[in-house]
């Protein structure tokens, strides 16, 4: 158990210190875009903006993911991690490798998915029903 987590804990610090290079790679190359006075043709503009816009947005990703690795970190110093947080049961390794910073193990995950699906489902049927067709009776 110890080995594991201990190989747990170094693909999760490898993942931070590649996560921090892509955020600072990303921060690097949003601010070498030309910024203030528009330059260059309503194309290029466009451009420029989409990229800013998408650098943005995949930084947002990556602070995600590191605040995720974080928390697995944390959970490994107290001793929690690999633990599904709504069974309770040891999540498998093959799938810690693949999200090192799971929660849930798969079957957990797989409920809380569809649970979440129905809810929307639910959501979405109810805001419909609310939307008027045609004409109503005025009283």
């Amino acid at each position: 158990m110890v080995e594991r987590v201990d190989e747990m804990k170094a693909i999760l610090l490898k993942l931070k210190e590649d996560t921090l290079k892509e955020i600072n790679k990303t921060l690097k190359s949003t601010s070498d875009l030309p910024s203030g006075e528009p330059s260059g043709d309503i194309y290029d503009q466009a451009s420029s903006e989409r990229d800013r816009e998408l650098g943005f947005i995949l930084n947002d990703r990556e602070r995600e993911k590191l605040r995720n690795i974080d928390e697995a970190l944390l959970r490994i110093e107290e001793g929690d991690y690999g633990i599904c947080e709504e069974c309770g049961c040891d999540i498998p390794l093959g799938r810690l490798k693949v999200m090192p910073f799971a929660h849930y193990c798969v079957k957990c995950k797989e409920d809380i998915e569809k649970l979440q699906a129905q809810t929307k489902r639910f959501e979405e049927d109810r805001v419909y029903n609310e939307i008027p067709f045609g004409e109503e009776e005025e009283a």
